[in-house]
C-alpha cells in the first residue's frame, strides 16, 4: 500500500460533508493554500477501529485554523464525525487519519478574506513511521532552527511551518541518517522534524519546555503514563552540550509512537528498560488495555 502513488488509490475521502471518489478530490490549482500555505492538519492514528484521542486533535484542529487567522465551519463534534465515518468507510481497523482544512480559491493574493474554509478526512494503511524502530533511529542536526514564537505560529499545526521540517528530513536522509534533530531560535534542544524528543539520565526523563513546539497530544500522553510509573520528568531547557550526558533518547507522536534513538551525530544512547517499558505501555493505552 505504501508504495501506491497517493494521488492514484481506491476509497472515498471525506470532502465538504460528503464522501467523493479517492481520485476525485481535487482542488483548483490557485487555491490559497498552495501558493500561501493557509492550511492546517491533524495526524489522527486508529488502532482496532477506533481513533486514539479524536476529540484532542479534532480541537487541536480547531485552535490550529484559529491561529492561522480562520474558522473552519465544522463544529469538533462534526469533525469527530468525519473522522470516525471516514475510517469505517475505509474498512480499514488500523489505519492513519489526516483531517485538514484549507483556504479556497475564490481570491489569489496575500488577503484571502471571503476564501472558502474546505475540510476533507482521509484515511490510509500505515505501519511503522521508522522501520524496525525498536532498534533505535540515528539523529544528525538540522541546519535550520524552529522560529521564534512572534516570528510564526507555533502552536498551529499549519502546513508552512513544516517547510523546514520537510528539508530537514530530506538532508538527513542524504546523509544516512533516519531524521533531524532541531534547535530552536535560541539555540536550546527543540524536537525532531515531526516528533517530541525525550531523554533519559540516572531513571528520570528530560524534554524540551514546550513554549516554543506544538501542543503534543503523544507529548502529554507518554508524560502521564511516566508519571503513572512514578518516573519523574524535568521539563526544561535543553542545550546541545547536553547531548552527550544522556544515557537514553527516544522521540514521540502519532506517527512516531515511542521510537528509540540510538544516535544523534555521533552521540550514542542505549535503548533501556525505561524507554521498552514506556513504549509497552504506549502499545497497551493504544489499543485499550490498559487506562492512564
Amino acid at each position: 500500500m505504501a508504495d501506491i502513488p497517493f494521488h492514484d488509490r481506491d476509497g472515498y475521502i471525506w470532502m465538504d460533508g460528503e464522501f467523493v471518489d479517492w481520485r476525485d478530490a481535487k482542488v483548483h490549482v490557485l487555491t490559497h493554500a498552495l501558493h500561501y500555505g493557509s492550511a492546517v492538519f491533524e495526524g489522527d492514528r486508529a488502532y482496532d477501529g477506533e481513533i486514539f484521542a479524536l476529540e484532542d486533535h479534532s480541537q487541536r484542529l480547531i485552535n490550529s485554523a484559529k491561529h492561522m487567522d480562520f474558522e473552519i465551519p465544522y463544529s469538533r463534534e462534526e469533525i469527530d464525525r468525519a473522522c470516525k465515518e471516514t475510517l469505517a468507510k475505509s474498512g480499514l481497523g488500523s489505519a492513519y487519519v489526516r483531517p485538514f482544512s484549507w483556504r479556497g480559491s475564490e481570491k489569489m493574493g496575500v488577503s484571502a478574506s471571503g476564501n472558502t474554509i474546505h475540510l476533507s478526512v482521509a484515511v490510509w494503511e500505515w505501519g511503522n513511521y521508522f522501520a524496525d524502530k525498536m532498534k533505535g533511529i540515528r539523529l544528525t542536526i538540522a541546519k535550520w532552527k524552529r522560529p521564534a514564537p512572534d516570528t510564526i505560529p507555533c502552536k498551529s499545526k499549519g502546513a508552512g511551518l513544516y517547510m523546514i521540517c520537510t528539508m530537514s528530513k530530506h538532508a538527513a536522509e542524504a546523509e544516512g541518517y533516519d531524521d533531524a534533530l532541531m534547535f530552536d531560535y535560541r539555540g536550546r534542544v527543540a524536537e525532531c522534524t515531526g516528533a517530541h524528543i525525550f531523554f533519559v539520565k540516572d531513571g528520570e526523563l528530560h524534554t524540551p519546555t514546550n513554549d516554543i513546539l506544538l501542543d503534543g497530544i503523544t507529548y502529554k500522553t507518554v508524560i502521564a503514563l511516566a508519571k503513572k510509573r512514578g518516573i519523574t520528568v524535568h521539563q526544561r531547557d535543553i542545550m546541545p552540550e547536553e547531548l552527550p550526558t544522556f544515557e537514553g533518547c527516544f522521540v514521540v507522536g502519532t506517527a512516531a509512537e515511542v521510537t528509540p534513538v540510538r544516535e544523534i551525530k555521533g552521540n550514542s544512547y542505549v535503548v533501556g528498560d525505561i524507554i521498552h517499558q514506556l513504549a509497552d505501555d504506549y502499545d497497551k493505552l493504544v489499543h485499550r488495555k490498559i487506562s492512564l
